[in-house]
């Protein structure tokens, strides 16, 4: 199985965004917060309106880690102004209790109001890169493309910040774990190849 990829060109992902918003408001952010904040997509699915109503960051335990009392940490990320906007349209008529990004089925159970899946939202990223022409696409691409647009937005000599930063976010253990998650391993590799030359010059 092929790993999954960050969402490289800036001008695909405006692209992205603008077919999600007419298509499907919901999915249009959940898409956009999660380039904006890193979160993975099932701690994204378990947020409630109230998280977000009127602030500026949202506080969350990270999923994975919410049954570990050693490694247990809150986060919190900032709301991005790009999209805070729409984000107060679309929660406006919704209760402080309702999830986010609830799904508008029944469950099997009879239960309404229970997020979409992870499998949905996997669906959904599934279409959106079929129809832009993108491989290797899954729900965690849009954690990695905010880590991968964070480090080549970063000035050079900020990036072993960042990198700290990053590391901390993804919970890795080295450098070497960041850079080839987020794809950069094999971004640098081809890059130096494609700078080899064999042939003198003058």
């Amino acid at each position: 199985m092929r790993e999954v990829q960050p969402i490289r060109d800036p001008e695909l992902i405006v692209e992205i965004q603008n077919y999600l918003k007419v298509r499907n408001f919901r999915n249009y952010l959940l898409f956009t917060m999660g380039i904006h904040c890193g979160l993975r997509v099932s701690d994204l699915l378990s947020l409630k309106v109230g998280d977000v109503r009127d602030q500026l960051h949202i506080n969350y335990v990270a999923k994975k880690t919410r049954n570990r009392r050693k490694r247990r940490k809150e986060r919190r990320f900032i709301i991005h102004p790009s999209y805070r906007d729409d984000l107060m349209i679309y929660i406006q008529d919704m209760d402080d209790d309702e999830y986010l990004f609830a799904s508008r089925q029944k469950k099997s159970t009879g239960e309404k109001g229970l997020p979409i899946s992870r499998q949905m939202a996997w669906r959904m990223i599934s279409d959106v890169a079929q129809r832009f022409g993108l491989e290797d696409i899954g729900t965690h691409s849009l954690r990695k493309t905010w880590g991968y647009h964070m480090i080549m937005n970063a000035p050079r000599e900020q990036w072993g910040y960042v990198m700290a930063l990053l590391m901390e976010a993804f919970g890795h253990e080295s450098q070497e774990v960041t850079l080839r998650y987020l794809g950069l391993t094999q971004d640098m590799l081809d890059r130096m190849i494609l700078r080899l030359s064999f042939t003198k010059t003058g």
